[in-house]
């Protein structure tokens, strides 16, 4: 039955990641989600459902339009995967509990903020405000901890990337971001979740430069690495912070 049920979660996290692909799409741009309907943005054909078949339509089509022959951007499909694969992951580690329904509403936000923030290098705060009540109340509902931790795992995310923004490295979207985030996952994990955030986004970028795809001082995003190193934090946070003070003592 756990198998079916993995399954079932899997596929409606793909279903989701082809909808969160609109969404970090077309919020910053300032489009509507409805109108005009899903197409191809090359020549404009409007996209059937054997066209936005999660992950199957762009591999079926070798990541062309089949209308036209453009390339599409492999962003789409990862989007879908990326939700798909991080659902399983929240439904194997924590089932269908109070804390599970937390960790889907966490990755729906870290996988929308990746995909608009790698495209646009912007964090829509349409899409942070409609978050901000979810998880606002999630938390108090299935607390996993005292509130004390979750207000200042808040306090200190935001407080951190504001230092960093106002020595120009970071954009107030980020600040929002993680402070949203540390609220979720509480302190001391907000801090792991940075440190997580900072060692991934300088072996991306120092792998980017090594291959030319940026150049030195070239803005990355970090919104994809504040949420990775949150989605880390809030699953094992515990016990990397407890293997890590074994370690020193």
């Amino acid at each position: 039955m756990t198998i079916v049920i993995a399954g079932y979660i899997t596929l409606v996290g793909l279903i989701l990641g082809s909808f969160y692909n609109v969404v970090a799409l077309r919020v910053p741009a300032g489009e509507s989600l409805v109108r005009p309907p899903s197409h191809c943005t090359s020549c404009g054909t409007r996209l059937t459902a054997r066209d936005l078949l999660p992950v199957a339509s762009y591999l079926l089509s070798w990541g062309r339009c089949r209308h036209c022959g453009a390339k599409v951007s492999p962003l789409y499909m990862l989007g879908e995967m990326a939700t798909g694969l991080l659902f399983l992951w929240v439904y194997l580690q924590y089932g269908l509990s109070g804390q599970g329904i937390t960790g889907f509403v966490l990755v729906s936000l870290a996988v929308i903020v990746t995909v608009a923030d790698l495209k646009y290098m912007l964090i829509p705060n349409k899409v942070l405000l409609f978050f901000l009540p979810l998880l606002l109340v999630l938390v108090i509902l299935f607390p996993e901890g005292p509130l004390w931790s979750q207000l200042l795992g808040g306090s200190a995310g935001g407080l951190i990337i504001l230092l960093l923004a106002l020595l120009g490295g970071m954009g107030m979207g980020d600040v929002k971001l993680f402070a949203l985030l540390g609220w979720v996952i509480g302190f001391p994990n907000v801090i792991l979740a940075f440190l997580i955030a900072c060692t991934l986004g300088s072996l991306a970028g120092g792998t980017l430069i090594l291959l030319g795809k940026v150049k030195r001082r070239q803005p990355i995003p970090f919104g994809p690495w504040l949420a990775a190193g949150s989605l880390i934090a809030f699953s094992y946070g515990s016990q990397l912070i407890s293997g890590y003070l074994a370690l020193i003592r």
